[in-house]
């Protein structure tokens, strides 16, 4: 008979190992139920149509976020939502990124962006936080900006002396929602299947400037 330990390592052997995660998606937004339909949290609600596609919902708490896993393209991911409030999201994108030893270039930031109208998307290799709080944070937390974002479109303030704060924490109309859910957020799911293909120009191709009311 053959002796139980033997036994264990033959199933180790036989059993491959898991594959370990090599691209960190965060979306951001603020946590709580107030801010849930807020435009700020656009990334939060993009966040929830690629678990719908993909799954792995990110329900499990751990570096400062809610987090959980699943596979696109090929690519074990981690999925993440920063429970720190957005100006500090860097906290918990820096925890993760260093515990699974990622580069720079395997995080993908989801986020809303005041500059475009609502539902428009914009895809970007790089670049400035562009007043986005939440990739402001990040951006020092890592002290750089070279990782892929896509920006959602969540309109421009009604005027110029609207105050700022209180236009991203403003909720979506039903109709806005309606076009985001239908329309926008399965273009951001296509763009990150085709980004974790190592596929930029087409991630940019199939969603700038698209998505819009």
């Amino acid at each position: 008979m053959a002796d139980i330990f033997d036994l264990f390592r033959k199933i180790s052997k036989e059993t491959p190992a898991a594959t370990p995660i090599s691209w960190l998606i965060v979306g951001l937004g603020n946590p709580g139920v107030r801010y849930q339909w807020t435009r700020h949290n656009a990334g939060f609600l993009a966040m929830d149509a690629l678990v719908a596609r993909h799954g792995g919902n990110p329900d499990r708490a751990k570096f400062d976020a809610l987090v959980g896993e699943t596979t696109i393209a090929g690519k074990r991911v981690l999925l993440m939502k920063p429970q720190t409030f957005m100006n500090a999201s860097g906290d918990a994108v820096e925890a993760a990124m260093k515990f699974y030893k990622l580069a720079p270039s395997r995080l993908l930031v989801l986020s809303d962006d005041i500059s475009l109208d609502v539902g428009k998307l914009r895809v970007r290799k790089s670049g400035s936080a562009g007043g986005q709080k939440g990739l402001n944070s990040i951006i020092e937390a890592l002290g750089t900006q070279e990782f892929p974002r896509i920006r959602i479109g969540v309109g421009q303030k009604p005027s110029p002396d609207y105050d700022l704060a209180d236009w991203v924490l403003s909720v979506f109309t039903p109709e806005q929602r309606e076009h985001l859910q239908k329309n926008t957020f399965p273009l951001v799911c296509d763009g990150v299947e085709k980004l974790l293909s190592d596929d930029l120009d087409g991630a940019m191709q199939h969603c700038n400037g698209k998505g819009g009311i």
